[in-house]
């Protein structure tokens, strides 16, 4: 029997696609048949969300030792090991994090995990509507927008279709934040797609609704424009400052931290 969905949705969502990925429990019958499907036609996928994750992690560390002590973290997903305002308060206990998603679920289960912490928040918004995150009152009373913030975007703007304006979301954050911000970006690229394979995606995002848009390596670029990238620049998710031996990258994923100048 397929389990009810408590909160009235329908359909898989990427951001329980993910959980399920990276072996959460907080995930519906509808999210593991897309993620199964998934890594059925494509075997990079299995390794995307390790590779996506610590990316964000090696990223948020880069950010806290260049002084940031704000960060936003747009498409936040659903909790899982290593969060970004873990590894943010370990550093410094005052650190304000605001996680934003579209999903309800991904919502509520942050809000529960951050209940007694006076300086990290969950809301729901959509990246789709920057305006309505940037002007959000609970994001307004944590984020001084005066001082430099952290501004997280990691394989977020994938899920946007072009026509849903991908380039205004990422410039809306540019203009609102003050110099000596960052963007750390996380996408999808077409690089190393075959044929076939872009195919299979836009067969499975037809089918499941879970869109997931591959882009150029130059577009991806393009989402940095007014930002300066710090070195080594936009690369595979893996060879972004890497902390430790890892595994042949599935170059899929390209990365990068800029800072605006």
């Amino acid at each position: 029997m397929t389990e009810r969905d408590p909160h009235g949705l329908s359909g898989p969502a990427s951001s329980r696609i993910y959980d399920f990925s990276i072996g959460g429990k907080d995930n519906y019958t509808s999210d593991r048949e897309a993620a199964l499907e998934a890594f059925a036609a494509f075997p990079a996928a299995r390794h995307l969300p390790r590779e996506n994750r610590k990316f964000m992690r090696r990223a948020v560390r880069f950010l806290l030792e260049a002084g940031v002590r704000q960060f936003i973290d747009v498409g936040c997903g659903l909790p899982g090991k290593g969060n970004v305002h873990q590894v943010a308060h370990a550093v410094d206990p005052d650190a304000r994090v605001v996680y934003v998603d579209h999903d309800p679920v991904a919502v509520v289960h942050f809000q529960a995990l951050l209940h007694a912490l006076p300086t990290a928040i969950a809301v729901h918004a959509d990246a789709r509507e920057p305006e309505g995150i940037l002007n959000h009152p609970e994001v307004a009373a944590l984020i001084d927008f005066d001082r430099p913030v952290g501004v997280l975007m990691i394989s977020v703007l994938c899920h946007l279709r072009d026509e849903e304006g991908p380039e205004a979301a990422v410039g809306a954050f540019r203009d609102a934040v003050a110099p000596g911000s960052h963007l750390a970006l996380c996408e999808f690229t077409d690089e190393n797609l075959t044929a076939r394979e872009r195919s299979v995606s836009e067969e499975l995002t037809r089918r499941n609704g879970v869109v997931v848009t591959f882009r150029c390596r130059e577009r991806i670029a393009g989402f940095l424009d007014g930002f300066e990238p710090v070195e080594p620049g936009l690369v595979y998710a893996p060879e972004w400052r890497p902390d430790r031996p890892y595994d042949e990258p599935t170059g899929w994923l390209l990365a990068a931290v800029a800072r605006k100048v």
